[in-house]
């Protein structure tokens, strides 16, 4: 195992009726900036819920929010910061919002010239006070209630970046399953692969000894498939949707990625369809992990039979048939739950293919993935690959 340090301040307040715990988790007195999304928070009565808890607060309300959020939508967040002197910020939505508002509370005190530095130079600058976050929940996948990790878009330039810092890891996140219930298939689906994959990026490396984080780690792929097909057969099952939502946590809350190697390289390369196509995250990552196995088998062999055997239960044949039938249960899985795999799934062409290689190439990207060895060209072979 690696040498580690683990930091996790995010205090948790999970099941039924916590939001109302709001008015005692808040700094009394505090000028709050309420962060949230489309609206859907007003048509299941968490808002009615927030709102109550806040009955005594001064609250401005900033919603709009996309799904992968805009930075132009997030620096309209970040003027009323300035403006109304907002001290505390509370996101009500999934990872989407929560991301946002983390850039509010970073690019609010920023001293730079530019927020979106804290983006775009990632590598050279960064984060050193953020203004204090809360959460509420109200779609599990991200982990984004549980760790410092925010992805903005910037829609002008179709820029998809992101940025992490432990200034902008939430007080407290508010975590009620009940919210489950509400929630369209489709956004518990990518839930349910996004979480999966979050895993992934941090368990299908090469093996350095950590037995505690692998076991962590398959527990929670494991209780993801079992949870994931019965959440998405009834959504109102209480504990499902509570296992469910526990599990999306602990996927990137910084437990099974301490002391081991991670890749990401499916996310880098997911995050450019996203921001060309628009495609759900979810579905992205569902697309580009099947090329990363199918053309990274040798170097992550021993870590791909290892969750074969352990997640789903395949010891027979030789070791290429085996890699073959994981990399299958594996796409089968995404299926089963609604995700396809396909570039051509959703209407992606090869011309994309070289837009997102001419891209990481201007940026300068040599290589991505845990052992540095996915360059641009290998990014190409791998959606290659995932064509149709």
């Amino acid at each position: 195992m690696r040498n580690f340090e683990f930091y996790n301040p995010v205090r948790v307040c999970f099941g039924k009726g916590e939001i109302a715990k709001l008015s005692k988790l808040i700094p009394k007195g505090a000028n709050i900036l309420l962060t949230y999304g489309g609206g859907s928070i007003k048509k299941n009565g968490v808002y009615d819920q927030v709102t109550a808890a806040l009955k005594d607060f001064k609250v401005i309300e900033f919603s709009g929010i996309e799904a992968n959020p805009h930075y132009e939508t997030l620096m309209k967040g970040v003027a009323l910061c300035k403006e109304h002197k907002i001290d505390f910020l509370l996101a009500v939505g999934g990872g989407s919002v929560l991301d946002g508002t983390k850039f509010i509370a970073a690019a609010a005190l920023w001293e730079g010239s530019d927020p979106w530095e804290i983006l775009s130079r990632r590598s050279e600058v960064h984060v050193e006070k953020a203004l204090p976050i809360g959460t509420v929940l109200t779609l599990p996948a991200t982990g984004s209630e549980m760790n410092g990790n925010s992805v903005v878009t910037r829609w002008e330039t179709h820029d998809k970046l992101a940025f992490d810092s432990e200034h902008v890891m939430s007080v407290f996140s508010v975590l009620d399953p009940e919210v489950v219930f509400s929630l369209p298939q489709i956004q518990i689906a990518n839930g349910i692969v996004d979480a999966f994959i979050h895993v992934m990026e941090q368990y299908l490396t090469f093996p350095v000894n950590a037995p505690i984080q692998d076991r962590f780690a398959e527990s929670i792929l494991i209780t993801l498939i079992q949870e994931g097909h019965k959440v998405l057969a009834d959504r109102t099952d209480y504990d499902t949707a509570a296992n469910f939502m526990w599990a999306a946590t602990m996927a990137l809350n910084g437990l099974i990625g301490a002391g081991v190697p991670q890749d990401w390289a499916t996310h880098t390369i997911g995050h450019e369809l996203t921001a060309f196509h628009g495609i759900d995250h979810g579905q992205t990552l569902c697309i580009v992990l099947p090329g990363i196995m199918k053309l990274k088998r040798e170097n992550k062999k021993e870590k791909i039979l290892q969750y074969g055997e352990r997640v789903w239960k395949i010891i027979e044949g030789t070791d290429d048939e085996r890699i073959d039938a994981t990399i299958q249960k594996t796409v089968e899985f995404f299926e089963s739950v609604g995700i396809k795999t396909k570039l051509a799934d959703y209407g992606v062409g090869s011309e994309t293919i070289q837009k997102i290689v001419d891209r990481f190439e201007k940026r300068g990207v040599k290589a991505i993935g845990e052992r540095g060895d996915i360059t641009p060209r290998d990014v190409a072979r791998i959606l290659e690959l995932q064509l149709k």
